[in-house]
């Protein structure tokens, strides 16, 4: 649901229904975010294979609950309820050990991540903090310091990616009124196939 026209699962047909095959999850459900795109099929394309290439490809190699910790903090930047509460379960899926959950999606709230997160990801959110709110003003300076703290510049360009997809698609939740589900909360394509988009 938002605030543009929309096409629903079972009104769907061509390109636009193979997409929704493609993506939907349980009983034929189909994402907000991605139901948005429904007017221009192209478009839902589109997002969908950026966002299994940032965040769920089997080639990324930082863990998978610090990309989606990155989304939902840039989340939380842009105010966008939508994303921060979707990625905050991605976060949940994805931690292993004893980590605490709550402990860490405060950290973000309250800024305070460099206390419980090593150095290499704590510089990497304060990165993704300076590229959501002030793009321009980043130097090669910050890359130079990403990597002094020991991040390869293969994880550097992860983060930059992971950040950049959630300022893109926080814009188009709050552009176009995306509302939140009342179900299915934090569904999610597997990042063991690179071609597996269905959400689960």
């Amino acid at each position: 649901m938002s605030w543009i026209k929309e096409i629903k699962y079972a009104d769907s047909e061509g390109k636009l229904k193979r997409l929704y095959n493609r993506v939907k999850g349980p009983e034929d459900t189909i994402d907000h975010v991605l139901k948005v795109h429904s007017l221009r099929p192209h478009t839902l394309d589109g997002h969908m294979h950026l966002y299994k290439s940032v965040l769920h490809h089997t080639e990324n190699t930082l863990p998978k609950y610090y990309l989606e910790l990155i989304g939902c903090y840039v989340s939380h930047i842009n105010a966008c309820d939508y994303c921060f509460i979707h990625h905050k379960e991605g976060v949940r899926k994805n931690m292993t050990g004893d980590g605490n959950l709550e402990e860490l999606i405060t950290s973000i709230t309250e800024e305070t991540y460099s206390t419980i997160l090593k150095a290499s990801l704590a510089k990497g959110l304060t990165y993704a903090k300076h590229l959501t709110m002030s793009p321009a003003a980043i130097k090669e300076t910050y890359i130079e310091e990403l990597r002094m703290a020991g991040l390869t510049d293969g994880e550097i360009l992860e983060i930059n990616q992971v950040t950049s997809y959630f300022n893109y698609v926080n814009r188009t939740v709050l552009g176009l009124g995306v509302a939140l589900e009342k179900t299915n909360i934090g569904m999610s394509p597997s990042s063991e196939s690179d071609n597996n988009w269905n959400h689960v």
